[in-house]
């Protein structure tokens, strides 16, 4: 990543502004990589009798949905599945938290307001079709989304409470 910056430096005294941009969004993307993997490990293990498949991260590029970073991770046991998402640092996010954070909004298409640790979330769950989801907003920066098929709501609450949210509210 240092390597990239100051091949943009070099491409910019040289008066090469082109190649200058492509290094530094080189070295953008690097960074974005590297958080992305730092979210990652934020995933929870699975709970006992549970299998989970390999934490991911991803990052698109500012062209995509305005950029952004984040990390998922799938759990299943026999027919039920969860699944976890983390995203942080997209400007379409923004009004997604700005939303959440609002019981008003969170609450309106039948959402109900649920306490994870110390953060506010809204759980959306048909006891019907045993399937839900929740949302949190830790640190006005990120949105967990906990998803669920065939798992009961109490499932989908420990999930949640498995995030390590303190970690995650302190990365950078």
């Amino acid at each position: 990543m240092e390597q990239s910056i100051q091949e943009a430096l070099e491409a910019y005294r040289q008066g090469d502004l082109s190649g200058a941009v492509s290094s530094l969004q080189y070295a953008e993307q690097l960074i974005q990589q590297e958080k992305a993997k730092r979210l990652a490990a934020a995933l929870p293990e699975p709970l006992p009798g549970w299998q989970a498949e390999r934490a991911e991260g991803q990052s698109a590029p500012a062209a995509v949905l305005g950029g952004g970073v984040g990390a998922k991770r799938r759990y299943r046991r026999g027919e039920a599945e969860v699944r976890i998402e983390i995203l942080s640092d997209s400007p379409v996010l923004q009004s997604v938290l700005m939303m959440l954070s609002n019981p008003l909004f969170a609450t309106a298409d039948g959402g109900r307001l649920v306490r994870v640790g110390r953060l506010k979330g809204v759980l959306r769950y048909d006891p019907e079709e045993r399937s839900g989801s929740l949302q949190l907003v830790v640190a006005h920066r990120f949105l967990v989304n906990v998803e669920g098929e065939a798992v009961d709501r109490d499932t989908l609450l420990a999930y949640a409470k498995a995030i390590d949210l303190q970690a995650l509210a302190r990365l950078p």
